[in-house]
């Protein structure tokens, strides 16, 4: 992924630094959709999910609906169709094409997506080079924040593709003779437990540089003296999790979870495969044994406080966190970067959170209720996308994402 911090700690561009920003991020998307054919691109094995060349189109229709179509006099959309196809949840745009069936959109085909976004790039730079006479300083942000929303899809097209591609039984590769070069290695780590002190705290983003609209106001927060794991939890210590009859024993699990495993039988976190009695995992480089020494990917919020509870531990909350990934004194491993990290905080608005007008706006105030807040970034989020204060949010049995678990106490 391009490293791209330094931009957004800027409190204003230059139209250079905002052209360069635009398109670098424009590229990266499209070199994620490149190793693909047609078929790849097409494919939805989910409601959660949606096909590569949904999300490419998404991206320029959110340029273009929230920029363009508002900055440029007389603009020419590319097809007047693509507001109902590519329309997200913006209820204040217009209806939208049922997120169930968006595999099912064989056409527009790729050469025409690709085709759209040209049109869209061509049209932001020309109106970039040309910002100081004619756009205002809230254009500006809202250009930074549809850059980063295009970010956010990055990662979306990773976890999305990676799903469908299970659903082969080859378990193919997304990037064949790439292993070497992308593979973490971990080693062995000891787990120790770092103890903060009680005390007022600040949580929330601190300055002006970019961040969304949910990771403020700034405000204070009283927390009680806890302790936080240096490391994540390891697929080694999940599989004895599992061999202990964790999925067998009801007393780790909330109600809705227990439901849920018995009618499924789950036994296993998403991508594990038991074969000749050797447990693997699939990977975006096909089927690979199971590491117990790197952290355990892709389980649920309900899997995460079944594990802490059969240890006599907890989730940490996302104000505890924050404040451990702030502390310049206690440097804790794996807290960026690695694995979304649940935590025991349902997503809500911190106090004084204001939705913006507009259809902008829905963003991601609408979404704050039944889901929980995870921290920290994955592998797969765009290097200096990720922040302390950034809160992502998922439902409690969503498993699709590169979430792990850090326990506390």
């Amino acid at each position: 992924m391009v490293y791209l911090k330094k931009y957004f700690e800027c409190r204003c561009f230059i139209n250079d630094e905002l052209k360069e920003l635009y398109l670098c991020v424009r590229k990266e998307s499209e070199s994620i959709s490149q190793p693909l054919s047609s078929e790849d691109m097409q494919i939805q094995s989910m409601a959660d999910a949606s096909p590569i060349k949904w999300h490419l189109a998404h991206t320029s229709w959110a340029f273009e609906t929230f920029i363009l179509k508002d900055q440029i006099k007389n603009y020419q959309a590319f097809d007047a169709n693509f507001e109902y196809f590519f329309n997200s949840y913006y209820n204040a745009i217009g209806e939208q094409f049922p997120r169930a069936q968006r595999g099912l959109l064989s056409r527009p085909n790729n050469q025409t997506i690709t085709k759209y976004r040209k049109h869209v790039d061509i049209a932001m730079c020309e109106l970039i080079e040309n910002y100081e006479n004619s756009i205002s300083k809230e254009t500006i942000k809202l250009i930074t924040l549809l850059i980063n929303h295009e970010q956010q899809h990055q990662e979306l097209m990773l976890t999305d593709l990676k799903h469908a591609l299970f659903q082969n039984p080859t378990y193919p590769e997304y990037k064949p003779n790439s292993r070497s070069s992308l593979r973490n290695l971990y080693i062995d780590q000891p787990l120790t437990w770092i103890e903060f002190e009680a005390g007022l705290y600040d949580v929330g983003h601190q300055d002006e540089s970019f961040h969304f609209d949910n990771e403020g106001p700034q405000h204070k927060y009283y927390l009680e003296s806890f302790k936080l794991a240096s490391r994540l939890v390891t697929n080694g210590e999940y599989l004895k999790f599992m061999e202990d009859g964790g999925y067998q024993d009801a007393k780790y699990w909330l109600s809705e979870a227990w439901g849920s495993i018995k009618d499924k039988k789950s036994m296993a976190p998403m991508y594990w495969i038991k074969k000749d009695n050797k447990w693997f995992q699939y990977t975006l480089f096909g089927l690979q044994p199971l590491d117990l020494n790197k952290p355990v990917q892709h389980i649920n919020y309900f899997e995460a406080n079944a594990y802490a509870t059969s240890v006599n531990k907890r989730l940490p909350t996302e104000q505890e966190w924050e404040v451990a990934a702030k502390n310049e004194q206690f440097k804790l491993n794996e807290m960026f970067n690695h694995l979304w990290q649940w935590t025991s905080s349902s997503y809500c608005a911190y106090p004084g959170f204001k939705i913006v007008n507009g259809a902008i706006g829905e963003y991601n105030g609408k979404f704050m209720v039944n889901q929980y807040v995870l921290r920290g970034g994955s592998k797969a989020t765009p290097q200096g996308h990720i922040r302390a204060s950034y809160r992502n949010f998922f439902y409690p049995n969503a498993s699709w994402q590169y979430t792990g678990l850090r326990l506390a106490e």
